[in-house]
């Protein structure tokens, strides 16, 4: 060959990966104008959907000491008829989170997401509707009854929301883009535990307030407060969220082809069928199908469940009175950020791998748990309880995304995935309350024994899961972490 011809080629080489470049940086600018419009708008919402799914915790122990409780106004509820007022939000999660999750493809996101937000931030809202009259007590049955009917409906309005973003993300980024993405969507819901507790503690002041005749509980003012936001950002959502890269309106003809083309192959599709039977079965014939649903069920009830009584967990510690104790429930929220946020970076950076990195972190769960059963040290408890919430809240997200990447099936097998094993996560939120009701307090020796259980359990679904996709070479395969032929290695 003559020099000229090779300087002819070293130059289309040099030329090629200018353009190559010139295509990445641009492929970045794009993303960022697709964050400002879901990972923004997304994450504002999450933090005020979390914190009306978890405020029934901060009310549990709410102006406890003037007799204002909801528990007491409700007609002295029992620490098992509390149990069933947490729970009872989850089972339409279990039943039909995982099928209607499919139903964002049928409808569209901007009117299901913006459904969701709106009829969420009402029943929310409707919570505080549910105290009896004075002349009704102690008949308990009605205004229990009232609550469980409401808690009902909440939950089967916000059911589909979580799943739905990352269905709806999943039309629009790579799976392998996901890892930061999912991390800063899930560590804002952390920040709800934090703004809950703030919340809480100044609404407490509230209490017995308003016009005469007409005073309202504390418990009845956060509810109102705190479904207010949830309902105007359902009704921005109806205007600004975009729905499909195809039928986008803030990019151009050349950006919409560029996203469309980064794409993995295996990636849902706005032309995709909704329902399609061949994409279960292919879905369903997947051993780690089955893993993963192990990991998201057994770390649900084992490091999950403690959540939904933690503000009574840590008041039963005996630091302080009931308004201190919601600020003592921020700490683990925001360690759960900062520890979410730190490994999304790290992990979208490929400097740690993602498989390694969950086996460890629910053997250190596991740790917390026994310190927790064998201390007498109350301040070594409050942090051994910030740890493995931490972990608990972390542990979803950093496996989302290759969840996401080894799932078969086009839209159907995406969204039935996401779909079934957010849904068998619900049943730590029944289980949850159960396993940690008050009676067990204020040690709960047995709760965090039965914690310990199914944090093993997680931890040997890790490690299994771990097995088969590495085994089935999945991590190394254009439907999972591979991009213009090009295999990004992971855990």
């Amino acid at each position: 060959m003559s020099s000229n011809s090779l300087s002819r080629q070293e130059d289309s080489e040099n030329d090629w990966e200018s353009d190559n470049e010139e295509q990445e940086e641009e492929y970045h600018k794009i993303l960022r104008k697709v964050d400002l419009r879901l990972l923004v708008p997304y994450s504002f919402a999450y933090v005020f959907t979390q914190i009306n799914k978890n405020n029934i915790s901060n009310v549990a122990i709410l102006n406890q000491e003037t007799g204002n409780n909801i528990r007491h106004e409700l007609g002295d509820l029992t620490s098992e008829q509390w149990a069933w007022c947490i729970s009872i939000f989850y089972y339409p999660y279990l039943f039909f989170e995982a099928i209607l999750t499919l139903c964002m493809k049928l409808v569209g996101p901007r009117p299901w997401q913006s459904r969701i937000m709106l009829t969420w931030g009402g029943f929310s809202m409707l919570q505080a509707a549910t105290k009896p009259k004075a002349s009704e007590l102690p008949n308990t049955s009605k205004g229990y009854g009232l609550l469980l009917a409401v808690r009902f409906f909440l939950g089967l309005s916000e059911a589909l929301f979580f799943t739905s973003v990352l269905y709806h993300y999943s039309y629009w980024v790579p799976a392998r883009l996901l890892s930061q993405r999912t991390a800063i969507f899930y560590s804002w819901g952390m920040l709800s535990g934090a703004v809950s507790g703030i919340l809480a503690y100044g609404i407490s002041f509230l209490n017995q307030k308003g016009v005469a005749g007409h005073e309202l509980s504390g418990w009845q003012y956060v509810f109102l407060f705190e479904g207010i936001p949830t309902i105007l950002i359902g009704i921005y959502l109806i205007f600004f969220l975009p729905n499909y890269i195809p039928e986008s309106k803030f990019l151009t003809g050349d950006q919409k082809q560029l996203l469309l083309k980064k794409l993995q192959k295996t990636a849902p599709k706005k032309d995709d069928k909704t329902f399609s039977w061949s994409d279960i079965k292919l879905l369903l014939k997947q051993s780690h199908f089955y893993s993963f649903t192990g990991i998201w069920l057994f770390q649900g009830i084992g490091g999950w469940g403690i959540s939904y009584s933690l503000p009574t967990v840590i008041y039963d510690l005996g630091f302080t009175g009931t308004a201190e104790t919601q600020l003592l429930s921020m700490p683990p929220s925001i360690a759960g950020f900062i520890l979410l946020n730190i490994l999304g970076f790290l992990l979208q950076r490929q400097y740690i791998k993602v498989f390694p990195v969950a086996f460890v972190m629910t053997v250190l769960q596991i740790g917390c748990y026994i310190v927790l059963i064998s201390t007498k040290n109350n301040a070594a408890k409050y942090s051994m309880l910030i740890i493995a919430t931490a972990i608990s809240n972390s542990l979803y997200p950093v496996l989302w995304p290759d969840r996401i990447r080894v799932a078969k099936g086009a839209s159907s097998g995406t969204g039935l995935a996401i779909g079934f094993t957010n849904s068998i996560t619900q049943l730590s939120g029944i289980l949850g309350g159960q396993i940690y009701q008050s009676k067990f307090g204020p040690l709960y020796r047995v709760s965090y024994a039965i914690s310990i259980v199914f944090c093993v359990l997680s931890c040997l679904s890790v490690a299994l899961t771990w097995y088969l996709v590495v085994r089935d070479g999945l991590l190394e395969t254009e439907g999972a972490e591979k991009d213009e032929g090009v295999a990004v290695k992971s855990g």
